[in-house]
C-alpha cells in the first residue's frame, strides 16, 4: 500500500496541508536532490532563525531591545526549530538504517 507523500518544507518556507491530493508549494516533479535541496533548505532557515536570536539576545544583553518579548519569541523559534531538524535528521537515519537492513 503506498500513499502519495509531497515534499517535506522547512519552517517557515510555506504552509502544507494534510489533505490528500493537495497542493503543498513543492513541484510533484522533482529532481534527484529534492529531498537534500529541501533538507539544505531547512538548515539555511534554521541557521537564519538562529542569528535573529543571537541578535536580539544581544541587544537584551546591552539594554538595546525595547521588548524583551521579542528576544523570547525568536529564542523559542530557534529552538524549536532546532529540534524539528534534529527530529528529521534521526528519522533519515532510522530510515537508511532499516533500508540497509533489507535483505537484497
Amino acid at each position: 500500500m503506498s500513499s502519495p507523500i509531497g515534499g517535506i518544507l522547512p519552517v517557515g518556507i510555506g504552509a502544507v496541508s494534510g489533505v490528500a491530493g493537495a497542493t503543498t508549494g513543492v513541484p510533484q516533479a522533482q529532481g534527484a536532490d529534492g529531498f537534500a535541496s529541501i533538507l539544505a533548505s531547512s538548515f539555511d532557515a534554521l541557521q537564519g532563525t538562529q542569528k535573529t536570536a543571537d541578535t536580539l539576545a544581544t541587544q537584551a544583553a546591552t539594554g538595546d531591545l525595547k521588548d524583551v518579548h521579542d528576544y523570547m519569541i525568536a529564542s523559542s523559534e530557534a529552538a524549536l526549530a532546532t529540534e524539528m531538524v534534529v527530529t528529521i535528521k534521526n528519522k533519515a537515519v532510522e530510515a537508511f538504517n532499516e533500508i540497509m537492513r533489507m535483505p537484497v
